[in-house]
């Protein structure tokens, strides 16, 4: 008899914890009749900048979005330079190349898959302005030492915290150390909606304003425009959703870490295991394992009913879209990518689903 399959993720599963609440506030909705740039979206962006103690939050259509209004409304120099880490999700790079920018990649850290502190200054020239700060898999990085970096270089920080909602350091969560901070909510992210979403988070009110009518064709008065804005926006129906996730976040956050506590404590040393600090809290969007026979081991797994997913298989500088444009060698990315897996930590699992998983895994 076959073992019953565990999905790495069940997005229906794992929000039916929600879909009551959800059903309720629908009702209510129908008879508003405003869908756009409403009550609900100002809730959510109070609740959230609240949450993450940040002074303003702008909901836009997705994190790609958040990412390439952020960066566009700090006015920089065309081609001016952005530092970001070698194996950060394709986005980012896109994001830097929309606002007419140019990505340098410094490697990570083989150890926490963040950006190497140590290598960032060696990549510093008169034309970086920034530096993207990604929390990889929802472990944040070491943003003391980026901090001193940036206001030693006179640089902005951005922070991609795509990953890491809840995540903090020493009690202060990610999100709330950068210039401006962006927010993915695709379906899967530990607070995730019903289809796109994303935000933008500062504290300064001329970044609040200007980023304000960014997303919303470079208005705030209609049809006056401002700016060379976008139509990216947070609808009121994924608003209202997260607002009510919102609530929840803490719980869904420590479900996963629970999780994850049973993976660290029960896999064999046949895996390398993500590090923990004891200052940090990590919310494992993704938990991810390395290994050498990383192919084998995840069509091992899949004929054990059990499935996984690879974050991420190619590294960003080796894309078709940027292989002519980054140039140099990236042996640490390589290796990342070359040996990750991700395992299934959702909502959705169960204690039993991951001492299962962990069984299987260590008789490979």
């Amino acid at each position: 008899m076959k073992n019953k399959k565990i999905y790495f993720e069940n997005l229906n599963k794992s929000n039916k914890y929600f879909f009551n609440e959800f059903k309720k506030k629908l009702l209510k909705f129908e008879k508003k009749g405003q869908y756009i740039l409403g009550k609900e979206l100002i809730n959510f962006e109070n609740n959230f900048a609240k949450y993450i103690n940040k002074n303003y939050c702008i909901g836009v259509g997705n994190g790609l979005d958040a990412l390439t209004i952020a960066l566009q409304s700090l006015n920089l120099p065309q081609s001016s330079e952005v530092i970001v880490a070698s194996n950060a999700y394709i986005a980012c790079l896109i994001s830097i190349k929309n606002a007419n920018l140019k990505p340098v990649l410094v490697e990570p850290n083989i150890s926490t898959y963040n950006l190497d502190t140590d290598l960032i200054e060696n990549k510093i020239t008169k034309k970086t302005k920034a530096i993207m700060a990604v929390h990889m898999y929802g472990k944040p990085c070491d943003m003391k030492k980026i901090q001193k970096i940036c206001k030693k270089n006179k640089i902005f920080l951005i922070e991609d915290c795509a990953q890491s909602h809840g995540a903090n350091i020493n009690g202060k969560k990610t999100g709330s150390f950068g210039d401006v901070t962006c927010f993915s909510f695709y379906p899967t992210k530990n607070l995730g909606c019903l289809g796109d979403g994303g935000a933008i988070l500062c504290n300064n009110k001329n970044y609040f304003d200007r980023l304000r009518m960014m997303r919303n064709y470079g208005s705030i008065k209609k049809y006056y425009n401002d700016y060379d804005g976008q139509n990216s926006r947070l609808d009121e129906i994924q608003a209202f959703f997260l607002n009510i996730k919102l609530k929840h976040l803490e719980k869904i956050n420590n479900h996963k870490i629970q999780l994850a506590k049973i993976y660290n404590k029960n896999l064999n040393n046949n895996f390398i295991k993500p590090i923990i600090n004891l200052n940090e809290k990590h919310v494992f969007h993704i938990y991810n394992i390395r290994h050498p026979k990383r192919d084998m081991l995840r069509s091992y797994l899949l004929k054990n009913n059990i499935n996984t997913e690879i974050h991420y298989p190619i590294p960003p500088y080796k894309q078709k879209v940027f292989s002519k444009n980054l140039k140099g060698k990236f042996p640490i990315s390589d290796e990342i990518h070359k040996t990750t897996l991700s395992l299934p930590i959702s909502y959705s699992h169960s204690k039993k689903d991951i001492l299962k998983i962990v069984e299987v895994l260590n008789k490979f």
